[in-house]
């Protein structure tokens, strides 16, 4: 009997200062990366699938984005470049 299936992970890669598309108002937006991995016997062996998106904290509004300007955005936040981005890093996931 062999035992398999997919669990998904959820990270926060950084808080970002952002005008949201939906609802026009200047907030923080949660960068974050969704992993999807195969399992066998219950031990995650390798993603199977990768998504980025944003969600505005003040409507809830999500937005997908492409792994090019996620990586962008975290270099923003992670830089200061004097960007009108502010992050924090956490390597902690959420599991769903």
């Amino acid at each position: 009997m062999i035992i398999f299936g997919t669990k998904g992970y959820l990270y926060q890669l950084a808080m970002l200062t952002l005008v949201c598309g939906n609802c026009g108002n200047p907030s923080a937006h949660a960068l974050r990366k969704q992993v999807t991995k195969f399992t066998l016997f219950f031990v995650p062996l390798f993603p199977v699938s990768v998504k980025y998106s944003t969600q505005c904290t003040f409507c809830g509004a999500q937005r997908r984005l492409s792994s090019a300007e996620a990586d962008h955005l975290q270099a923003g936040a992670a830089g200061g470049q004097g960007n009108p981005v502010q992050g924090s890093s956490q390597q902690q996931p959420y599991q769903s």
